[in-house]
């Protein structure tokens, strides 16, 4: 039974550790052995950049040393924990991934999106995920449920604006790509969103 690299993506407050752990156990019951990780982050070296990026030690960080670090993760991820689970026959469910950097670096910061294409090419080789579930809510409703979540991080504390042009960026690569990407509304009920997710993850049963 071959692996699957699936990422969920979406902005602040989207839900997607909420779905995650549902994705987690219904692909389990299913037979399926489970990697569940996350960006930035996934081994000990890449929690430690986590700490750096999300942060307040480092405000007004240069975007290329944030960019930089996020990639700096993304390699030891890859070659610690990603690549060893789908070797594995593994199913990699993933918090985040490079879809992150272009939303988030490239359309928030404004990093163009050849070089962070650079970076991705050095560090994945071939790889890409082969499915991302991007959870899109309206910007105002993620940030309020965001902010009842917990203190706002390095990111959370940006302009409204930040987070409009990373939304805007996350739906342009769907729409790009929608071979890879199923997007889903996440301003509803999570119970109806969870069905959803369902729904999409038995269809994708099928094709592996």
């Amino acid at each position: 039974m071959s692996g699957q690299f699936i990422t969920v993506e979406g902005g602040e407050g989207a839900g997607k550790t909420t779905q995650l752990a549902f994705m987690r156990e219904y692909l389990e019951q299913t037979g399926r052995r489970v990697v569940l990780t996350r960006e930035p982050g996934g081994t000990p070296l890449g929690e430690e950049i986590r700490a750096l990026l999300l942060g307040h030690r480092h405000d007004g960080m240069a975007l290329a040393t944030e960019t930089l670090l996020m990639f700096a993760a993304r390699a030891e991820h890859l070659e610690r924990v990603i690549r060893p689970a789908l070797a594995a026959g593994h199913w990699v469910l993933c918090d985040r991934f490079t879809d992150a950097t272009y939303a988030y670096q490239g359309g928030g910061r404004g990093l163009p999106p050849e070089r962070i294409a650079i970076l991705e090419d050095w560090a994945q080789g071939a790889l890409r995920p082969d499915l991302t579930l991007v959870f899109d809510v309206p910007v105002a409703v993620g940030l309020e449920r965001a902010g009842r979540r917990s203190a706002a991080d390095r990111f959370e504390r940006e302009e409204t604006a930040f987070f409009e042009r990373i939304r805007a960026v996350y739906l342009d690569r769907v729409q790009r790509n929608p071979d890879r990407y199923r997007i889903l509304d996440a301003n509803r009920p999570v119970e109806t969103v969870r069905a959803e997710v369902q729904i999409l993850l038995a269809e994708w049963l099928e094709r592996c």
